[in-house]
């Protein structure tokens, strides 16, 4: 399969994961972030333990949990509150930044060098999400922005740690490991420091099948499969499409319209891409290629 197809399939994980801060604002019961991660994370997790019928073995629990933990645990957590306490798509803006701390921690841990153009990339595409999502009306709260930066630097980690550690196994099984892992972290700390859950909407359940089965159980296979395959830099560059997203759900949804600053930033997004890819491609040739070692990757 070519790169390009690698890159355009990878890109459709954080094309969707946009679509997270619309669901969680306006079809989630506010209030609950552990209770509606480890909802979502759990039940997609043992869907697709199910249907891969492959379980970690025990020289890979530790890495699981870990990962499980940076990936989704945590970040998802973050995310929500975030989500809750940020407006004007300042959240967003602060997961961008995952792009440059991903350069930063591949160099440490992976030995990937630093590449100028992929981080002058980065930086544009964080000066593009920043114009295209914060507004005049932006309100600062601190807990929101550390919220906000926690969870960009736990999915950073998560991404370097997933292209570091790669079981022989199929991208789809990675994933299900994962999400299990995450959701059993998640399950007795939600029970332990949230209160119980409402009574459900339907409107509730269907944002939690999306973000479960879609936004999670579909989406992060496609991501770690690109892991496996594309270098971290290209590979966090593609996580600057989810603002644009993000943006265009609430023009559609909300009726929120764009102003030209906002155009403007969304061109240099989808430009900082661009470039982040082709600095990438050039660098290419000495990285190790991973393929899984059964059947059924994604």
């Amino acid at each position: 399969m070519s790169r390009s197809t690698d890159i355009l399939l990878t890109a459709l994980a954080p094309a969707v994961w946009g679509s997270t801060y619309l669901v969680a604002t306006e079809a989630l019961p506010a209030g609950y972030p552990i209770t509606l991660a480890a909802l979502r994370a759990l039940p997609a997790g043992l869907l697709l333990l199910a249907v891969t019928r492959c379980v970690p073995p025990r020289e890979w629990l530790g890495r699981t949990f870990v990962l499980g933990s940076l990936n989704f645990a945590l970040f998802w957590v973050l995310l929500f509150v975030a989500a809750y306490r940020l407006p004007g798509g300042v959240a967003a803006t602060l997961g961008s930044l995952q792009a440059m701390i991903v350069i930063l921690m591949a160099w440490g841990w992976l030995g990937t060098p630093i590449r100028l153009g992929a981080l002058g990339a980065a930086a544009t595409g964080v000066m593009g999400v920043s114009l295209l999502l914060i507004g005049p009306e932006a309100q600062l709260d601190w807990i929101g922005i550390a919220a906000g930066f926690g969870g960009a630097a736990s999915m950073a980690a998560g991404t370097v740690l997933s292209r570091k550690w790669q079981p022989p196994v199929s991208a789809l099984s990675f994933t299900a490991w994962q999400l299990t892992a995450g959701g059993l972290i998640l399950l007795p700390v939600a029970l332990f420091l949230e209160p119980p859950l409402p009574a459900l909407s339907a409107t509730n359940v269907v944002g939690l099948i999306w973000l479960g089965l879609i936004g999670a159980a579909a989406t992060y296979a496609l991501w770690f499969r690109g892991i496996a395959r594309l270098e971290p830099s290209a590979l966090s560059m593609l996580g600057m499409m989810s603002p644009v997203t993000a943006v265009v759900l609430g023009r559609v949804y909300l009726g929120q319209t764009l102003s030209i600053t906002q155009t403007i930033g969304a061109a240099i997004v989808i430009g900082s891409v661009v470039v982040g890819q082709s600095v990438s491609r050039r660098d290419n040739s000495g990285l190790k290629k991973w393929r899984p070692a059964t059947a059924g990757s994604v």
